[in-house]
C-alpha cells in the first residue's frame, strides 16, 4: 500500500506519517528530504538560489519517481506538491496510491506556523500572526480544489498525532 499525505504546511504530515507508517509497518518518505538528498541543497537554499518554479519542477519529477516505486510507504508531501503541475491529477490517477488530505484549521495552522516562520521560505517575510493568517487563508482557498480532490479527508488539528493516526486506519480498513 502507498499512502500520500497531503495538506498545508504545519498540517502535521511528517508527524503523522510517521507514526501511520510505524503502525503499518511501512518505510516513511517526506517529499523534502528527497528533494534535499537529490538537489544536494537544503529547502530554503534551493528556494533562494534557484526560485520556487525550479523547485516546483523538481518536486513533481520526484513525486513522480517515488510513486514509481513497487513497495509500500507512506510520503508526506509539501504543502504545494498537489497544486503545481500535473502532480494531483497523476496522483490520483495511481490504482495503489490513497491519498488523505490532513484538513487543519486556518488558527491552528497560524500558530503552529507563527514560531517556525524563519525556517519556511514563502512565510519569512511575514511579521505578524494576522499577516500570516491572510496569508494562510489566502493559500487555503487557491488549493483548496487541490486538496479536496484526495481519497480521504481527515480533520486534523483537534487532537493528537496518534488519535489522527487512529482516524485514517478506521477509514483505509
Amino acid at each position: 500500500m502507498k499512502i500520500v499525505l497531503i495538506g498545508y504546511m504545519g498540517s502535521g504530515k511528517s508527524a503523522v506519517g510517521k507514526k501511520l507508517a510505524a503502525v503499518l509497518g511501512l518505510s516513511f518518505k517526506d517529499m523534502d528530504t528527497e528533494i534535499e538528498r537529490n538537489e544536494g541543497v537544503s529547502i530554503p537554499n534551493l528556494f533562494s538560489e534557484k526560485g520556487e518554479i525550479h523547485f516546483r519542477k523538481i518536486e513533481n519529477e520526484i513525486l513522480k519517481k517515488i510513486l514509481s516505486r513497487p513497495e509500500g510507504f507512506v510520503l508526506a508531501t509539501g504543502g504545494g506538491t498537489p497544486c503545481y503541475a500535473d502532480s494531483m491529477d497523476f496522483l490520483t490517477k495511481q490504482k495503489d496510491v490513497v491519498s488523505i488530505y490532513l484538513k487543519t484549521p486556518l488558527d491552528v495552522l497560524t500558530t503552529r506556523l507563527f514560531s517556525e516562520k524563519e525556517n519556511r521560505p514563502l512565510l519569512k517575510h511575514l511579521k505578524t500572526e494576522e499577516e500570516l493568517n491572510d496569508f494562510i487563508r489566502k493559500h487555503l482557498f487557491e488549493r483548496a480544489f487541490y486538496y479536496n480532490q484526495a481519497g480521504l479527508i481527515i480533520e486534523n488539528g483537534g487532537g493528537s498525532v496518534s488519535e489522527t493516526v487512529e482516524k485514517i486506519i478506521l477509514k483505509l480498513f
